[in-house]
């Protein structure tokens, strides 16, 4: 009896830190905790919403580099509108349209950039026209910064480029997270809450249908300035996203026309230039990193239990 006194102090003192240790790489996402993914994600949405103040006056200094967009004023300072919901800028789903505005693919570009060179990017050290410090204070910058390093996701897994509708969706599935989570506010048909922009009114019906990387980086991270069920925090995965995404493509829509865009409104035919579906390669890497992520934590998970085992082996041998 007084050897287990003595050596369950030890013991129990390794198992906190195992389970600590198992904690944080649940929580965290290459170099970022799961809060400030979230926090980077509403910013890359409307970050003067999520900060709670005014958009600066006028347009973003760089918008006047393109004519096709014809927005002005606040939308010209959000992340979203240069570079779109599915991160891919001209070469995904406003590569044409009426938010086409021609500028870059941030999801191919930060895989070659450190968490530093995305803060001084936004900093304005490669272009002064895209400096941000007047209006994001340093934290909020690296949030936003570990949200385009760690925390965007390719959607050509979950949705066909050309058809916007969900690839291999769960709809049974969808159906039982969207009426446990999301009807109280939005209502069983998706209806309740009824959305209005640019001239239109919309349903969550039309949203999933018309733009559903929107549906997806809202899901998934929340919609800046308002409150609502966060996927990341209740512990959704990405296909967890796609099966609700998958359900709510079946609900009433509010528009009668048919849908032809990804967009809130489409000036022309939409041809997906380069687009995620036809992106088998990062798919595929996708995937593999995925796979490995997962035999990485399961490795973890075992040697620590062994290294446990090992150590207590040795205790009790000593004290022998």
């Amino acid at each position: 009896m007084r050897l287990l006194k003595r050596v369950w102090l030890p013991v129990l003192l390794i198992l906190i830190g195992f389970a600590l240790m198992l904690a944080t790489g649940a929580q965290a996402q290459g170099g970022a905790t799961q809060a400030e993914i979230i926090r980077g994600a509403v910013l890359y949405d409307k970050w003067y919403a999520a900060l709670g103040v005014a958009a600066p006056p006028g347009d973003m200094p760089i918008w006047g580099r393109q004519t096709t967009n014809t927005r002005s004023g606040a939308d010209t300072w959000r992340c979203v509108e240069c570079h779109g919901w599915d991160y891919r800028g001209s070469q995904g789903a406003y590569g044409s349209g009426s938010h086409y505005t021609g500028f870059p693919d941030i999801l191919t570009l930060v895989a070659n950039l450190s968490e530093a060179d995305i803060v001084n990017h936004l900093k304005g050290a490669n272009d002064p026209d895209h400096d941000f410090s007047k209006y994001l204070d340093g934290q909020s910058m690296t949030a936003l910064a570990k949200f385009l390093k760690y925390g965007i996701i390719d959607d050509s897994l979950y949705i066909d480029s050309v058809s916007m509708r969900v690839i291999g969706g769960d709809v049974p599935h969808g159906e039982m997270l969207f009426q446990t989570t999301c009807s109280g506010c939005h209502g069983e048909d998706g209806a309740k809450i009824i959305f209005r922009g640019e001239g239109i009114d919309e349903a969550l019906g039309d949203v999933a249908k018309r733009d559903p990387w929107r549906f997806l980086h809202r899901t998934r991270f929340g919609n800046a300035g308002t409150s609502m069920p966060i996927g990341a925090e209740l512990g959704w995965s990405p296909a967890n996203g796609r099966d609700v995404l998958a359900y709510v493509q079946t609900l009433p829509t509010e528009q009668t026309a048919p849908v032809q865009a990804p967009a809130v409104e489409q000036a022309k035919p939409a041809q997906q230039i380069g687009g995620p579906g036809n992106n088998w390669w990062n798919g595929l890497l996708t995937s593999l990193g995925a796979f490995f992520a997962a035999m990485g934590y399961a490795i973890v998970f075992i040697g620590g239990f062994l290294l446990m085992g090992f150590l207590v082996v040795i205790l009790l041998r000593r004290r022998k």
